[in-house]
């Protein structure tokens, strides 16, 4: 497993708890909205997400039920949950490839001596959609691979619909992707990691007790929201 160095302010909780009156009892404990990485007993939630999100708009699922429990298994620091009381609501899973470029390969294996993060998949559960999520976990995560010492950059693939999406979290257009899905085709992307990993206490937007995210969502990025 990835040696992880100053990564925890990136899996903590992402609110504090609310302060509670002596006489009123908190029905349960768990934290009203965390990130942290996913293991194996997440992957049916998480398949059951991406099944969701991409059947009805591409007719194919980036990882099957089999291959999320496989990079869960291998590279489980490499994945992020999104978590609202509990209830998984998004979600991000990678792995490291030794490649500049993407092939077939790369779809089923993690390359443990790679400096590259190949981003498999994103997705956001239907009723969180619409509410940024997407664009705050893909920020949070980029930040978190910043605390990664052999990572050198992430990749990605996708439908052309979804380039003005990632652009807006900084990636940039590498070309069209060798790799074919069925009928359909992808651009690959990519983003530098480099240097540390971007914190602020204090956000006019979104306040988080370790990690603020400070970018305005517009209408587009809305839309585009997955």
């Amino acid at each position: 497993m990835m040696s992880v160095v100053g990564a925890q302010p990136f899996i903590k909780p992402m609110q504090s708890s609310p302060s509670v009156s002596p006489g009123i009892q908190r029905r349960h404990t768990l934290p009203a909205s965390e990130v942290r990485p996913l293991n194996t007993q997440d992957a049916i939630s998480v398949f059951e997400i991406e099944r969701e999100a991409f059947i009805s708009v591409s007719g194919e699922c980036p990882l099957h039920l089999d291959e999320v429990r496989h990079f869960l298994t291998l590279c489980p620091e490499l994945s992020m949950g999104w978590f609202e009381e509990g209830r998984l609501v998004a979600f991000i899973i990678g792995s490291l490839w030794d490649q500049d470029r993407l092939t077939s390969d790369a779809l089923t294996l993690h390359k443990p001596c790679g400096s590259t993060v190949h981003i498999h998949v994103l997705a956001v559960h239907r009723t969180f959609r619409q509410q940024g999520k997407g664009p705050i976990l893909m920020w949070r995560y980029l930040q978190y691979l910043r605390c990664l010492p052999n990572v050198r950059r992430a990749m990605l693939m996708c439908e052309d619909f979804l380039i003005p999406f990632y652009r807006k979290s900084g990636f940039k257009v590498l070309g069209r992707c060798a790799i074919t899905v069925a009928n359909l085709t992808f651009t690959e992307m990519w983003y530098p990691i480099s240097g540390h990993a971007y914190m602020r206490r204090n956000s006019e937007a979104i306040r988080f007790p370790e990690l603020p995210l400070t970018v305005p969502l517009t209408k587009t990025d809305e839309q585009v929201d997955v």
